[in-house]
């Protein structure tokens, strides 16, 4: 995977500051892909979340507490 824009805020990673972005991704699942930039669908559950991209398919994490 090729990451082409910001997956917290959906920009370019070519322009602006992302620092905030990478903080807020410590605590948050991905809101864009980052290969295409869509939209995802995100679920969130005690144990992690999936984060599904219509072209790119599902991402997933498992809290490290589970």
């Amino acid at each position: 995977m090729t990451a082409t824009y910001c997956d917290h805020c959906g920009d370019p990673l070519t322009t602006g500051e992302h620092e905030g972005c990478l903080a807020a991704r410590e605590m948050e699942p991905p809101r864009y892909c980052a290969e295409c930039r869509r939209r995802m669908v995100v679920q969130v559950t005690p144990g992690g979340w999936t984060a599904d991209c219509t072209r790119h398919g599902i991402r997933t994490a498992v809290s490290p507490a589970s």
